[in-house]
């Protein structure tokens, strides 16, 4: 990185001098969370700190989202993308701090806020340091992670991959310190899927159970027998997770239902497994229901398939980060259950997606998990993501 006439690297004094802003601008989102494809605020404030840059980021046709390309002047073949998810989630924030979400059932509590002031950031470094541009960047800021099947999809559609050879993504992991980056080749997370099962019988009274279908005890059935029938038909049972989070029937104890609504989520960390998914669970629920009385219908939903890290990419940021933060930063990442779908990008490109510790160290509490009310970051892990970044697009070109 080349250093200041003082002989400190332009990365540190840059950061010394923009640090305090880009928590800011994280803490700006983070009040002010929005929900997959309502990102309208939250691009707005991305093309802004874009333009005053000097830099022509390119709204999505989606209407939220954006993409910003800078161009070295001597040309360079290939390109390198950098995304960050924008969108938040529908749930409440229940931490007490004075940035807080001020929009009652949204918080930003899976990272987004953070993904996308690292990225950010790392678009405004170059765009002030056009002499270290090492090659062509493209910084994706993508819409509605959280909707299956993914924004990525609406993303890739609009052209954000046009030109692109490699592209990183980084990703909050409440489980590693600040300065812990969690790197991986290979499967990373998980396909995740959505079974909504409608169940129909001719109801009655509780007190003649035997007398119709009784929908209470034949939802249970499903609620415990299917996950074991789904694995059942892999060659790993192991493969598959088939979780119930949602059912619906009834009003009244004295009366037995007519219909019964049933939701679960199913994933699976292998792509060959995620294909068959559809049809084993058809399978399963006809061969469970069969005999019971009960009519069923299944509405199954793909969602996105397993983030799979490409081996050469990954060994690009291991690179970087052993030469940024030093090896004992870099600590293997475990497969998680999670889907994303950053996975899309990856069955475009060659590419990886990276887990940024964002754990206060020296903190004797709980490490909190994403999608719980109570997350939150230790900020100084955004300038941590920004480096490694920064990093990251002169490794990939040298």
């Amino acid at each position: 990185m080349t250093p200041t006439r003082s002989g400190q690297r332009s990365i540190d004094s840059w950061l010394a001098e923009h640090g305090e802003g880009l928590i800011a601008i994280r803490r700006q989102l983070h009040a002010h969370p929005e929900l997959s494809g309502e990102e309208h605020a939250t691009t707005a404030l991305v093309v802004e700190r874009l333009r005053l840059a000097g830099l022509e980021p390119r709204q999505l046709s989606v209407g939220t989202g954006l993409v910003c390309d800078i161009d070295p002047v001597t040309a360079v073949h290939a390109r390198l993308a950098l995304r960050a998810d924008i969108d938040a989630l529908a749930m409440h924030d229940e931490k007490q701090v004075h940035y807080r979400s001020q929009v009652a059932g949204v918080a930003h509590a899976c990272g987004h806020d953070v993904h996308t002031a690292v990225v950010l950031g790392t678009a405004l470094y170059f765009a002030h340091h056009r002499d270290e541009l090492p090659g062509p960047l493209r910084f994706v800021f993508q819409p509605a992670e959280e909707r299956v099947p993914g924004g990525a999809l609406d993303t890739i559609a609009d052209g954000a991959l046009d030109g692109v050879d490699a592209i990183v993504g980084v990703h909050c992991d409440p489980k590693l310190d600040v300065g812990s980056v969690g790197l991986k080749s290979g499967a990373i997370s998980s396909a995740a899927d959505m079974a909504c099962i409608t169940l129909t019988g001719p109801g009655g009274h509780t007190a003649r159970p035997e007398e119709t279908v009784d929908m209470i005890s034949v939802a249970s059935r499903v609620v415990a027998e299917l996950p074991g029938r789904v694995a059942a038909q892999l060659d790993d049972p192991a493969d598959v997770k088939v979780v119930f989070g949602a059912i619906h029937s009834g009003d009244a104890a004295n009366v037995i239902p007519s219909q019964c609504f049933l939701k679960a989520s199913i994933r699976t960390p292998s792509d060959v497994v995620w294909q068959r998914l559809p049809h084993v669970v058809d399978r399963a629920l006809c061969d469970l229901l069969d005999g019971s009385g009960a009519e069923h219908r299944l509405d199954y939903t793909s969602g996105v398939p397993p983030v799979v890290n490409h081996e050469s990419i990954t060994e690009i940021v291991q690179r970087a980060a052993a030469a940024e933060l030093g090896s004992d930063a870099i600590t293997p990442a475990t497969r998680s259950w999670g889907g994303d779908d950053f996975a899309w990008y990856l069955r475009e490109v060659p590419g990886t997606y990276v887990r940024v510790g964002v754990h206060d160290p020296t903190s004797n509490g709980p490490r909190l998990d994403l999608h719980a009310g109570s997350f939150d970051v230790d900020e100084s892990a955004i300038a941590v993501g920004v480096r490694l970044m920064v990093r990251t697009a002169s490794t990939f070109f040298s």
